[in-house]
């Protein structure tokens, strides 16, 4: 069915034209004629779909009539993360440029004075982070009461972030007339339960079974050692030996461990750079777009890529750990092989990973197989001697720990030197302590010259040298050797 076919109006199918879309993939030949209808739409399809251009044709469309009002923004599109906002915003930039439409995007990373003159101006398409927006909202900048058409995109992502309770808030401000779209990837019970709250009588579009993986994608677990820098030479060996690799995304469950990979593959003469939640707004674009222009061949990231990024000529996924949500794996992985490209994604499997890769496996329905040996077949890797020459000293250091923690025994060398200062601390003749040799040679001295002679003195007498002082010792202050008249009580005995 060709996109003429599916009631657009002559401008958005002049710019779909110009863009060189000329048939629609499933879920928008599906969900669009539902959306221009004016009916609830539950839209599930698996990353990579055009999930963003089936809410977006059609809002297009409906939004030709009318106009819209000062902090009233006519439809309201809210999205998990500030790359995702920008994306969508991108794609109304390129199909809406026919249409006179104000289009404000409210992310954090930005100044409000900016996003609260485009609203205070009106806006027909408001596109949002739920923290930002509501920041707005409680600062007296927006109105919500003028939504004709509310989109909920990635809800399963929005439910892992924990924004769950800021949309339910965010659809009370709404009006209970709106249209609604929602659309999510996979469909846990949680985000099925928000879906029948939210939606009233929804057409519901499945274009593919829920959390599976895209067919164009060859898939492959690699095993490695647990320590840090085993899993690192893994990666740089799969990363040199990939065949056909054009560009490629790492991901990382940690933000930390995102920067160490960095800086290690920047050392190792690889052209990477950083993407993480921790980054300022500048900074993750910049990473962004030079992944997308090709500056830059490998782009090591957090989960904040892992969802609805539209890099179409990604060629591999590396995840250098194990995803701890197994639908973050179908996310991740489905950053490659889109749009009938085919790709190649690799798991890095170290001991301790299986119940994660178990339930990846269970949710995608199949087995994953291993390029190479598995993680229970895999032994101690020896320390290479690449290693040992670029790290020098340090590295062999971290080789020789590992091999001392083995060695149970002590040095004999270090035993012999212990007991023969031992030996000769019990032979010497006894001394005084050093506690008190410093305290003689101190300049400040609480005590007099006097009263010092005199306690020494008192000492060799009775031969108490560095007795230990018990309570107060010899000194006890005056006001505690006064008696202390207690009050009789009545009817006490004489």
């Amino acid at each position: 069915m060709p996109f003429d076919e599916l009631g657009l109006s002559d401008k958005v199918l002049q710019a779909v034209s110009a863009a060189g879309y000329t048939e629609p993939t499933p879920i928008q030949a599906q969900a669009i004629p539902h959306v221009l209808a004016r009916r609830d739409v539950l839209g599930i399809a698996q990353t990579g779909t055009g999930k963003t251009a089936a809410f977006t044709l059609p809002m297009l469309t409906l939004l030709e009539h009318g106009r819209a009002r000062a902090r009233m923004p006519r439809t309201l599109i809210l999205e998990p993360t500030r790359e995702l906002a920008a994306q969508v915003e991108e794609n109304f930039d390129r199909y809406g440029v026919n249409h006179r439409l104000s289009v404000a995007l409210l992310i954090g990373g930005v100044s409000f004075g900016d996003q609260d003159a485009k609203i205070t101006r009106g806006v027909d398409v408001l596109i949002a982070t739920p923290g930002r927006l509501l920041d707005h909202f409680e600062r007296g900048k927006l109105l919500l009461s003028g939504v004709e058409l509310l989109v909920i995109d990635e809800a399963d992502r929005m439910l892992d972030m924990g924004f769950i309770p800021d949309i339910e808030r965010i659809v009370k401000l709404v009006p209970f007339t709106r249209q609604t779209l929602f659309f999510s990837a996979t469909m846990p019970p949680e985000i099925q339960r928000l879906a029948d709250a939210f939606l009233h009588n929804p057409i519901r579009v499945e274009v593919a079974r829920a959390a599976s993986t895209a067919t164009t994608i060859t898939q492959r677990l690699v095993a490695t050692g647990k320590e840090a820098h085993q899993k690192r030479a893994t990666l740089r060996d799969l990363i040199r030996g990939a065949s056909d690799l054009k560009n490629a995304i790492i991901f990382c469950n940690r933000k930390r461990d995102v920067a160490i990979l960095h800086r290690s593959l920047l050392r190792h003469g690889f052209n990477a750079a950083a993407l993480h939640g921790d980054m300022d707004q500048r900074a993750r674009m910049a990473a962004l777009d030079s992944f997308r222009t090709g500056e830059t061949t490998l782009l090591v990231a957090s989960d904040v890529a892992a969802r609805g990024l539209d890099i179409p000529a990604v060629s591999h996924v590396f995840n250098y750990d194990v995803p701890h949500h197994a639908e973050d794996y179908v996310h991740r992985i489905g950053r490659t092989g889109r749009a009938g490209r085919s790709g190649e994604a690799f798991t890095l499997v170290a001991p301790g990973d299986e119940k994660s890769l178990a339930a990846i496996e269970k949710l995608i329905g199949q087995q994953i197989p291993w390029e190479g040996p598995n993680v229970s077949e895999l032994g101690e890797r020896p320390v290479s001697d690449e290693r040992r020459s670029r790290h020098g000293r340090r590295g062999e250091r971290e080789s020789r720990r590992s091999e001392g923690a083995r060695q149970s025994p002590a040095r004999p060398a270090r035993r012999e030197k212990v007991e023969h200062q031992e030996t000769e601390r019990a032979e010497a003749p006894q001394q005084a302590s050093p506690r008190r040799i410093r305290e003689d040679r101190s300049p400040r001295r609480d005590r007099s010259e006097s009263s010092k002679s005199r306690r020494s003195g008192q000492d060799r007498e009775h031969g108490e040298t560095d007795r230990p002082v018990v309570g107060l010792g010899d000194h006890v202050p005056a006001f505690l050797l006064r008696s202390v008249a207690t009050k009789r009580t009545r009817g006490s005995s004489e």
